[in-house]
């Protein structure tokens, strides 16, 4: 995993997880390897893959089974509450960044509209 110097790497460790469980990577259920396998995989500190795990944990989209290891949790609401709020956080970074261009939101509209005809994604 390649880390961004601005951004806490425990908080890019838990956002990629994030995107692994919206993406369908990690299954509802499934069991995520070993704090130390994670810590390898990702090549950080096995203390800020814990704190990244906490995070998850409190918020209810990891659930820690004693003895048995940390799985991504059963609770559909969750999940998609989760791709809710990762939606929302990209749109408003990109709306914010468009905004100090002095453009409009209508003027955004239309370039996020050009934007994916171009791409074909919009009849």
């Amino acid at each position: 995993m390649h880390f961004d110097d601005k951004i806490p790497i425990y908080y890019q460790i838990k956002t990629n997880i994030y995107h692994e469980i919206i993406m369908g990577t990690l299954q509802p259920g499934e069991k995520l390897p070993s704090v130390r396998q994670l810590a390898l995989d990702v090549t950080a500190n096995v203390n800020t893959v814990q704190r990244a795990l906490s995070e998850m944990i409190a918020a209810g989209i990891i659930d820690s089974k004693r003895g048995k290891g940390n799985f991504v949790t059963m609770d559909e609401t969750k999940i998609t509450d989760l791709k809710t709020q990762l939606i929302t956080e990209q749109v408003a970074r990109a709306y914010q960044q468009l905004h100090a261009l002095n453009l409009s939101d209508e003027e955004i509209l239309n370039s996020l509209k050009h934007y994916m005809t171009q791409r074909g994604n919009v009849e």
